[in-house]
């Protein structure tokens, strides 16, 4: 089952502006995809 909100070409489109990916000060983050799909996901169900 695909699960997964965002197409590739979205994500492509905003991959790059957000925080934790290689080359950023501080921790690198572990999975960006899966926090954004995660944070939408909540969005969509209204999960607190």
């Amino acid at each position: 089952m695909n699960r997964k909100l965002l197409r590739n070409d979205q994500w492509e489109g905003i991959k790059d502006l957000l925080p934790g990916k290689e080359g950023d000060p501080g921790k690198t983050g572990g999975d960006n995809r899966l926090f954004i799909e995660a944070v939408l996901w909540i969005a969509r169900t209204g999960s607190p």
